[in-house]
């Protein structure tokens, strides 16, 4: 797929993903993100270094996992580098880059062991469409080059695509958690990855 009809797909994939989020009563929505939470909560190793995000508009919000989660940290945007990730709580956040909450520069710096991704289209083998500046695909391939790491895509039942092209630097999830279900990503001839202690 070239990059214009790509950037095509995500015009569509964030028309409807907002078209969903908006027909949603709060406590609907609220309920919804809680059952993520939930699904993400049953597999997640005790020991998990937790890269969380601050979500913005109709993306799913992470919130829900912080109170279980006891190292929690977020992305900080370094240009067009890896994303940096530093320990913080939720009310540390400020604007940063492109106006997304992220902590302070100064807050203790850290190497997570499972990454919590946002994204407009996801597939049962792990291919994500993101917003297309490609932090976490980068961020991604920086951090299984320098150990184990597990990538749970969080998303709305209805943000599922048949066999997305993927290009050549995109970097597969491991896990997808939705609503109703929790997708255990297998890319062509890989078996289904499992948490570290699952």
């Amino acid at each position: 797929m070239d990059l214009a009809a790509r950037q095509a797909l995500r015009t569509r994939a964030r028309t409807a993903r907002r078209a969903f989020v908006a027909s949603l009563e709060p406590p609907v929505r609220q309920a919804l993100e809680r059952r993520i939470a939930d699904r993400v909560a049953e597999i997640l190793p005790t020991d998990a270094v937790l890269a969380s995000y601050a979500a913005t508009g109709s993306e799913v919000n992470p919130a829900p996992l912080d109170p279980g989660c006891a190292r929690l940290c977020f992305p900080r945007v370094t240009g067009s580098q890896a994303l940096r990730f530093h320990v913080a709580r939720r009310d540390d956040l400020r604007p940063g880059a492109h106006g997304i909450r992220e902590p302070l520069a100064e807050a203790p710096e850290v190497r997570p062991t499972v990454v919590l991704v946002p994204l407009l289209l996801f597939d049962v083998s792990g291919g994500r469409l993101g917003q297309g500046g490609g932090h976490y695909d980068r961020t991604l391939r920086h951090l299984r080059q320098r150990g184990p790491l597990f990538a749970i895509g969080l998303a709305w039942d209805m943000q599922e695509a048949e066999g997305l092209a993927l290009a050549d630097w995109d970097e597969r999830l491991d896990l997808v958690a939705t609503p109703s279900r929790l997708i255990r990503c297998t890319g062509p001839g890989e078996a289904a990855p499992r948490p570290a202690d699952g």
